[in-house]
């Protein structure tokens, strides 16, 4: 069966029959003699056709009235993400279901009454019309979407982690514990502590000082190597550590969330036979674990869709279809190490970003002694004197660039995630000093996780599409004509390119 033709569902219950992983999150099977609903790769005994219903989100297979399987845990498959160029109906969804998908720092629990309100106007749309599509597209309203969500992000934090039910329900989005207690037992039938008592997951506490391992699921095929090393080859000493023989990494972390600073660090480990990776945070970042599990999830691009992108990719790139675009941990810093890299090797960015780290990083204690710092936060750099960033051998061009950067980013007129607007954001960084299309069109694609952003200029693209006898305007010309067949997954033909899969020889990857 090809995992890129539309499903029906005959080829749905056929997935099911094999535990398919490259379908896990496409949809979800019910069962009408149990009400529970679980992802393909579910190792439960097949159920009958005859009482099976396929869904394609959580959210209407929980609207139906059926609830998540304990075993499989629908809330660890990756999220299914349909990206349209022209339909602008399914645009607007995709948008809008980002936004739900992310941790619910943009959104005040305390105004959970007006919820979608907010999210129609960051959308530029009416709440009327944001209903009405949603209702068209994905048959439930945007409020019962992000409720799933919710509770599905509580879920995890039950099964995965001891802490406690009311710090669960305020770091999943709810404005009380009471709201959570009784979204929980409408929704499942359980309260928390009940559900928490069904599951199987270890919550103890281990001698590094982190809590529970948390699982994230991927759909294969994902070259976790090609990745890590992409990783390696640029991180910071202090701040992280990346093995890729062992198949792990090390980070500090530094989240703000609702005006409250959380400092801590976290360890990754992939496990490529079971499709998944295993997180562990330090209790620092408890309080906010949903919001490092998104990062963690953009960080090592969970949620790719490796089907739909080899099918526009795969004639171009034979060779790299499981190639991932690496995201960030923190936008800013991605930011600032890109401004640092322009026009120079990786090893040379690396050395300028570890004397800035060493200047304006603040140390951290941890039990893992390589790693002692967090990278410098924006207000730092912001009010840094110039002549000490001249002193690391910044120039003066970059200088004005990064602290540009920073007081954008501190003022709020910039943000650098997954879930600021596109084109509104690249906009914003050329429009500061020092930034043009190629700086902000890499920001695009590993921060704000845009799947067709082009590095305009880029010479290891130019060198990959073998335009060597082009020069200039008409090389960038020829170069976005050919790379217009790999709409809308450029990103990803981008990392290819780099990685040389495009040609024989193996490329020198930009910063």
């Amino acid at each position: 069966m090809n995992s890129t033709t539309p499903l029906d569902d005959e080829a749905r219950y056929r997935a099911l029959c094999a535990h398919d992983a490259r379908f896990d999150g496409r949809f979800f099977t019910a069962v009408t003699s149990t009400g529970i609903y679980c992802r393909p790769i579910c190792r439960v005994r097949t159920p009958r056709r005859e009482n099976c219903r396929f869904f394609e989100h959580a959210t209407q297979a929980e609207q139906a009235g059926f609830r998540p399987c304990l075993r499989c845990r629908p809330e660890l498959a990756p999220l299914d993400r349909h990206w349209s160029t022209e339909d602008a109906s399914a645009i607007l969804v995709q948008q809008a279901s980002r936004l739900l998908d992310a941790p619910p720092s943009w959104l005040d629990p305390a105004t959970e009454g007006a919820a979608m309100g907010l999210l129609a106007a960051r959308l530029g749309v009416s709440d009327r019309h944001l209903r009405r599509v949603f209702g068209s597209q994905l048959g439930v309203s945007p409020l019962q979407y992000l409720l799933t969500r919710k509770l599905l992000a509580a879920k995890q934090l039950l099964a995965d982690t001891a802490m406690p039910v009311s710090q669960i329900a305020l770091a999943s989005g709810f404005a009380s514990l009471r709201r959570f207690n009784a979204a929980f037992l409408e929704r499942y039938g359980l309260n928390p502590t009940q559900m928490r008592r069904g599951q199987t997951a270890t919550t103890t506490a281990g001698a590094d000082g982190c809590t529970g391992d948390v699982r994230l699921a991927w759909r294969p095929p994902f070259d976790a190597v090609s990745l890590l090393n992409f990783l390696a080859s640029r991180q910071l000493p202090g701040v992280e550590q990346v093995d890729p023989d062992a198949l792990s990494l090390l980070r500090t972390l530094q989240l703000t969330v609702a005006q409250r600073v959380h400092t801590g660090w976290l360890s990754v480990r992939l496990v490529p036979d079971a499709h998944h990776l295993v997180l562990r945070v330090s209790d620092g970042l408890l309080p906010v674990l949903p919001s490092v599990i998104w990062r963690v999830r953009e960080v090592f691009d969970l949620d790719a869709d490796p089907a739909a992108i080899n099918a526009t990719l795969h004639t171009d790139f034979p060779e790299g279809d499981g190639l991932r675009v690496p995201g960030c941990f923190d936008g800013f810093e991605l930011a600032v190490r890109a401004v640092l890299g322009q026009q120079i090797t990786v090893a040379a960015a690396r050395t300028l970003a570890t004397r800035l780290l060493d200047r304006f990083g603040t140390p951290l204690v941890t039990p893992a002694g390589v790693l002692n710092r967090l990278f410098p936060n924006p207000h730092t750099l912001a009010t840094a004197d110039p002549a000490s960033l001249g002193e690391l051998g910044i120039v003066r061009q970059r200088q004005a660039a990064l602290q540009a950067l920073a007081r954008a980013v501190v003022d709020g007129s910039l943000e650098l995630d997954g879930r600021a607007p596109v084109e509104q954001t690249v906009q914003t960084l050329q429009g500061l000093p020092g930034i043009g299309p190629w700086t902000a069109q890499y920001i695009a694609m590993r921060a704000l996780r845009w799947p067709d952003a082009w590095p305009t200029g880029d010479v290891a693209l130019h060198h990959a599409l073998r335009l060597g006898h082009l020069k200039g305007n008409a090389a960038v010309r020829e170069a976005a004509l050919q790379a217009s067949r790999w709409q809308p997954w450029r990103s990803y033909a981008v990392v290819r390119a780099w990685a040389g899969t495009l040609h024989p020889t193996p490329l020198k990857a930009l910063p």
